[in-house]
Formats: structure tokens, C-alpha cells, sequence
């Protein structure tokens, strides 16, 4: 039975008004706990590990066999980014009929389940990012957001996307509808085969090749959903959870730059700068230049340099707070007491005082420090030593214009017009 939240108070938005009236599945407890478990990714999750971990206790990995793998994970990988993900879920780009049915057959090699549901369900944690119908939200934990969320049914249904065009693609229902046994083929069959028949390791195949790769491929694309919303730096937005994370983008093709492709999600790039490693962006590129892409997204320069400099000034915001909490700026104007020049003077007679830049200043705790000598703060004391301190005698630097302005300082305001 479905239960709805009715309490949403008018002029809500329509995003947390669609969150608020999602529908809500009761709570899983032991008594319905088998009827919520996705037995089938179970399975999968369990066993693969379990059968790759019996096979390298049991099998010796060869040097093809190796050298293979490690090419299937490319393979299988850029199916995911390229195709799953850039192409299919934000159509970053345009691809030609025969990349399409390329990165559709790697992407079912990865046997993360067809375009249709994998990309409509990103669109989802897209549109709803960290709320309760993101369908794997980072704020429910890291195991969930890893694999949780692929065992155990939903509580709440992931959120409505548009996704007219997953269901008019040729490429994505002929996937759709033969996937199960495009998986079995380019996930397991295909590379016990290739090892197989190629140099005669068909269990080296079995073991490494088809499950150990498979393993692989699967817990690294897991980790941009877990560890780049947990771990990193926001160097675009800290709106929201994502992160750019360096080892997930080296595990997964790029994909790491995490931050930066929610905030620019249409972006065929997820890396922007040119030491930063996106081989599914170079990838793109490549096929665009055999004519096999087109019509690459790219989003403004303008707007990508904006949001990082708003970053930039927040993080400085922030360390400019943590530095006035831990030491301070000085005392507020605005709270310092005004004297005339009389009072100035009469003031000096007892304790050596000058001015500067408008404010009396308080030497006596630091007149036997100055770095130029006593001599020269004396000489000043019941004067108005700005052009002095700014160039007169010495350009001081701003480390020296900070200390005068520390409380240490005993400021005072000096009335500015018995100074004119």
C-alpha cells in the first residue's frame, strides 16, 4: 500500500513538492524482508566476487590473459562512460549507427542492465540529487549509495525524468530487448572465448576474464556514486555532494570529476584542464574526428571559470572567518572612542602615542621591537606619523599594518578634523 505526504504548505517548489508527495512504500522489516530483496542482484553481486576470489586461489594467471583483461575493462568501461552515460543519459554528443551498436554491445559486456534502465535512473539522481528520490542518494550512506540501493527495493520510487527518447532509440530497444543474453555473450561468453580459443586458457578466461573483470568493472563504476559524493574536492559547487576524486576518475575513464559534471552535466567532457586524466573524453574526440561523433557539448568557458571563482571566494570567505575567530582583525571602527587632537596630545604626555592613517596608536609594547629602532618611534610619539609610516620614512608592509591594527594596539579614533 502506498502512502503519500499531503502536508505541504503552499508557494512549496515544485521540486520539493514532487519530493514531499513521492510515493512511499512501508518500512522493510523481517516479516516482508524476503519480498523487497532484488534476489537476481544479489546473485550477481555475491557470486561474482566469490567465483573470482575461488579462481585465483586456484588458477595461475597468464601474461595474455592479463594483458586481455585489462583491455576488456577499457572495453566494457567506455561502454559505460561513452555510451551509457555521456551519449545516452545527457546526450553530450551525437553518435554515428555503428558506435552506437559498439558502445551498446561493451555496455552490456559490464551486465549493469540495459541503456534504458541505467540511463533513466542517472537522470533521476540528476534531477533530485541527494533527496529521498535520487535513486541512489549519498545522504542514505555509502553502502547504499555503492550497492545498497540495487539490493533491496526502493522505499520511495526514484523520481519522474523525461525519457521519450530511451524509448524511440532503435539502438536502445534492440539492446533493451535482447539484453539479457547480450550480457551473457559480451559479459561472460565473449572473453572466456577470446582467452580460450587464443591461447588455450579457458579457465584463466572463466576466472579472470569473465568474472574478476567483471568485478572490477562493476565496483568502479559503483565508486562515483559512493566514494566521488564522499570523498574530494568541490571545486565548481558544494551545493551538493559530488566530488571530483582522482582514483575514481583514473579507475573509471574520467568519470571522477564528479563535481564538475553535475554542475555541467551536458559537458562531453568531465575533465576540463589539460593534465587531468578523461580517456572517454579523448575517446569522443577521437571518433569525432573519424566523423563516427558530432555535435559535441561543450558548456561556456565564461560559466565554468564563474563557478569556480565563486568557490574560490567562499573557501577565502571561510578562511577569512576561521582567521578572525582564531586571532582577529582588530577592533570595529565603529567601537573605538574619538578623540580631538587635544586629547591626543595631552594623552602622548603619559605614554607614547602617534597617529596613523587617522587612528592613535598605543607604541609602548612594541616601541623596544621596532625593527627600525627605537629612535624612529620616538621621534613620532604625539605626531601624525601616516606619511612617515607610509613611505615617508618606510613603506611598511601589510603584515605591518595588520599588527598596528591588533588590539594589542589600544587604538583610538583621532577627530578627523582637528587632524586637517
Amino acid at each position: 500500500m502506498l502512502s503519500f505526504d499531503s502536508a505541504v504548505r503552499p508557494g512549496t517548489p515544485l521540486l520539493h513538492l514532487s519530493i514531499a508527495s513521492a510515493p512511499q512504500w512501508p518500512p522493510i522489516t523481517w516479516r516482508n524482508i524476503h519480498k523487497e530483496v532484488r534476489w537476481f542482484s544479489l546473485a550477481v553481486l555475491v557470486l561474482t566476487p566469490l567465483v573470482a576470489l575461488y579462481g585465483s586461489t586456484t588458477t595461475v594467471m597468464r601474461r595474455e590473459t592479463l594483458t586481455f583483461c585489462l583491455f576488456y575493462y577499457f572495453f566494457n568501461m567506455t561502454g559505460i562512460t561513452a555510451g551509457y552515460h555521456r551519449l545516452w543519459s545527457h546526450r553530450s554528443y551525437t553518435a554515428s549507427l555503428p558506435l552506437q551498436y559498439l558502445l551498446a554491445c561493451a555496455g552490456s559486456g559490464a551486465v549493469q542492465g540495459s541503456i534504458r534502465f541505467w540511463a533513466r535512473l542517472h537522470r533521476a539522481h540528476h534531477r533530485y540529487t541527494d533527496t529521498s528520490m535520487d535513486p541512489y542518494s549519498a545522504h542514505l550512506g555509502f553502502w547504499h549509495s555503492h550497492f545498497g540501493w540495487m539490493l533491496l527495493k526502493p522505499r520511495v520510487r526514484p523520481g519522474r525524468v523525461e525519457a521519450g527518447d530511451l524509448q524511440n532509440n532503435g539502438v536502445i530497444t534492440w539492446q533493451h530487448r535482447w539484453y539479457f543474453w547480450l550480457a551473457a555473450f559480451w559479459g561472460l561468453i565473449a572473453p572466456v572465448a577470446f582467452c580460450g580459443l587464443g591461447w588455450g586458457d579457458w579457465w584463466g578466461g572463466w576466472y579472470y576474464a569473465g568474472f574478476a573483470r567483471l568485478v572490477a568493472v562493476h565496483h568502479s563504476t559503483f565508486a562515483v556514486n559512493s566514494v566521488a559524493h564522499w570523498l574530494g574536492s568541490t571545486p565548481y559547487s558544494d551545493k551538493h555532494t559530488p566530488r571530483d576524486h582522482l582514483i575514481t576518475a583514473f579507475l573509471t575513464l574520467g568519470e571522477g570529476y564528479h563535481n564538475f559534471h553535475h554542475q555541467f552535466p551536458s559537458d562531453y567532457r568531465n575533465a576540463v584542464r589539460w593534465y587531468q586524466y578523461d580517456p572517454t573524453k579523448w575517446f569522443i574526440s577521437l571518433c569525432a574526428c573519424f566523423r563516427l561523433a558530432s555535435n559535441l557539448q561543450r558548456f561556456r568557458e565564461s560559466e565554468i571559470q564563474k563557478c569556480r571563482l565563486m568557490m574560490e571566494i567562499k573557501k577565502l570567505k571561510r578562511t577569512q572567518d576561521d582567521i578572525e575567530e582564531k586571532w582577529g582583525w582588530g577592533t570595529d571602527p565603529q567601537h573605538l572612542e574619538i578623540w580631538s587632537w587635544d586629547q591626543f596630545k595631552e594623552a602622548s604626555m603619559k605614554r607614547p602615542l602617534m597617529v596613523i592613517s587617522g587612528f592613535v596608536h598605543d607604541v609602548s609594547s612594541f616601541v623596544y621591537e621596532h625593527p627600525g629602532g627605537e629612535a624612529y618611534l620616538r621621534a613620532y610619539t604625539a605626531k601624525d606619523a601616516t606619511s612617515a609610516f607610509h613611505g615617508g620614512s618606510y613603506d611598511h608592509s601589510d603584515a605591518a599594518v595588520n599588527v598596528s591594527a591588533l588590539p594589542e594596539s589600544n587604538r583610538s579614533r583621532a577627530d578627523r578634523e582637528t587632524l586637517l
